[in-house]
Formats: C-alpha cells, structure tokens, sequence
C-alpha cells in the first residue's frame, strides 16, 4: 500500500518540549520551549496518564484543550496505579479501559501519541517482577487495540532504562528486548515508533560527546538493534533524558544542551526529545527540575533557555522543525 502524506498547514512542529507530571503544567512548559514567541510552532510534551486519570475525563479534555491553544502535541505514557512499592501490572481490560478513555477525548492533533507503560526492564515499573515475555503480549494486545478502530494512535513502547545491568530487580535493556523478541518475534512491527530513555550516563552527569549504549547516543545503539527484526524503519521520541544539576554539572549545563540540540537531537530520524522534567521539586527530581517548587526557573532551566537563545541566533543552525499536520 503507497502511503500518501497528509497536507502540512503553515505551522510547524518544533521537535524540542519537555516532560510533565501533572496536567496543569503546560503553559509554563510553552514558556520553557518557546524562546522565539513570534514563531508559529506546536512543541511536545510528555506525560503520564493513569487509571485514576480515567475517572477526570473534564480534567483531561481541558488540559486538551489548553494543549491545542498553546500549539503542544501530547506524548501520553500509559500508567496503571502505584502499590506496594510499584506500578502494577495491567489486566487486559485496565489497557482497554486506558486506552478506550483516551480515545474518547477531542485531542489537540489528529495524531493521538500513547506510550505502553515505562521502563520495564525495571521490577518496580512492571509489578515487581521482570517479565518480558508478559510485557510482550500485553504490548502486542494494547496496539492491536489502539489500532482497531483507526482512531489515530500513534504506538510507542515502554522506554528501557539503557543504564541499568542484569540483577534481581533489573535486565539489561537489550537482555530484555532480545527476550521480548523470544516470546513475540514480531512484536515491534507492532509499534509506530520507537521510544528512547537516552540519557547521558553514568551519573546523568556524562558530556554530550560521549558515545555507546549510556550516552545521549543510546537510541542509535537500540536502532541497530532494532534493524534486524523490523520490516520498517521507526521514527525516535526520545520522552526522558537530560542531565542532572550537580558540581560536576553546573559549568557546563548550557554548552552541553546546546551541543545536543545542535549535534545530537537533530538527528532528522528524532521526532521529538521532552527532557525529564519540567517540575520535579520538591521530591527526588528537584536535581532535574526546570521549575523550583514555587514555579521559580532553576539552573536548568536559564541553561537551556540560553542555548536555545544561542541557536536562535546562529543562522548556519537549521532549526529543529517539521511540518505540522492537520489538527482537530
């Protein structure tokens, strides 16, 4: 089947947005992103959407409404509900439930970008257990039922934590997608696209320069990976990465978002890269966050802020852009 590409209007998509936590966090997330604000352009963000989100649908359709008047396309991550000590895993008819609610909403695009659950090459994220043939099935199951009634979704799978070693509450990343492929050899020509944690390990405190598995580069390495079992090429989103504010850090926080944006995230096969987290403080993200807890810009913040200026200014830098499609 040819595909025919939909008409793009004048707008375009910048690639660069940010990762959120709650629903009420997109106007200052515009205001991160958006440097230029003579500039038409739709930005990303992230966010999770759990089971208890189910019973706000009010609260969602506003914060999609909000999204369309601000020109944001939402990269929504599945979640079940926090016990005992991690997210538990879902029943067929919880990502029926999930993914049925989402498709119930008016989105602020035509294109409808949900991520099946986070990072479960982690226990904690996956029931307390590492089970990649059950995270195959119930990935299988929940894009064949994304894609059953042409409702626009665009599939992303669980990110894997590219950091993270083989233990009792772990699995190499591509320990565990080898082992999904085991279970289900087909399972990602049932994705749309591929999902990325790439983070500059270790430490999240790494430079930009630095290549392999743990680095910025990481979704190159899961790319190649991919290129044998795939009847298609994917296009990334990269939804978490970012570096943490420390002493190491500190000095080189803005030379190192602009070398990424300028050298890395431009990557004309990235979609879209939403940094971890716009607003994580106070709590265990305050070294990530962009916004302090009394909504005030962090070191993080004026870092990016500034490199974005610089690449703005930089008329040999080909801005980070795509045509936008037709919006609801």
């Amino acid at each position: 089947m040819v595909m025919v590409p939909k008409p793009a209007l004048a707008q375009s998509v910048h690639k660069l947005g940010v990762h959120l936590l709650e629903t009420n966090e997109l106007a200052a997330a515009k205001q991160l992103v958006a440097t230029d604000q003579s500039v038409d352009e739709w930005h990303f963000v992230t966010i999770p959407y759990t089971l208890d989100d189910v019973e706000h649908p009010q609260e969602w359709q506003q914060f999609f409404d909000t999204a369309k008047a601000l020109r944001i396309i939402p990269i929504v991550r599945l979640a079940t509900q926090f016990e005992d000590g991690s997210w538990q895993i879902p029943s067929r008819k919880e990502v029926t439930t999930l993914i049925n609610s989402l498709e119930s909403l008016a989105w602020p695009t035509d294109e409808k970008h949900i991520i099946i659950f986070n990072e479960v090459n982690h226990a904690p994220e996956w029931g307390g257990r590492l089970d990649p043939a059950e995270y195959a099935r119930t990935l299988r199951f929940a894009a064949d039922w994304a894609h059953s009634e042409n409702a626009g979704f665009i599939v992303l799978p669980a990110a894997m934590d590219l950091a993270a070693p083989n233990g009792k509450t772990t699995t190499e990343a591509f320990t565990y997608l080898a082992a999904m492929l085991a279970e289900e050899p087909g399972i990602f020509n049932y994705v749309d696209a591929w999902n990325s944690h790439s983070y500059p390990n270790p430490a999240f405190s790494s430079s930009p320069q630095k290549l392999g598995q743990n680095s910025l580069r990481g979704y190159q390495n899961e790319l190649a990976f991919l290129g044998g079992y795939l009847d298609q090429n994917l296009d990334v989103y990269i939804t978490e990465t970012g570096w943490v504010d420390n002493p190491q850090t500190t000095r080189n926080l803005t030379e190192y978002y602009e070398y990424a944006i300028k050298n890395i995230w431009s990557d004309e096969r990235i979609k879209a890269v939403t940094p971890f987290v716009l607003k994580g403080d106070p709590g265990p993200f305050s070294s990530f966050s962009f916004l302090t807890g009394n909504d005030q810009p962090t070191h993080q913040y004026r870092s990016l802020q500034t490199a974005l200026r610089r690449l703005n200014d930089d008329h040999n830098f080909v801005a980070l852009t795509t045509p936008l499609y037709p919006t609801n």
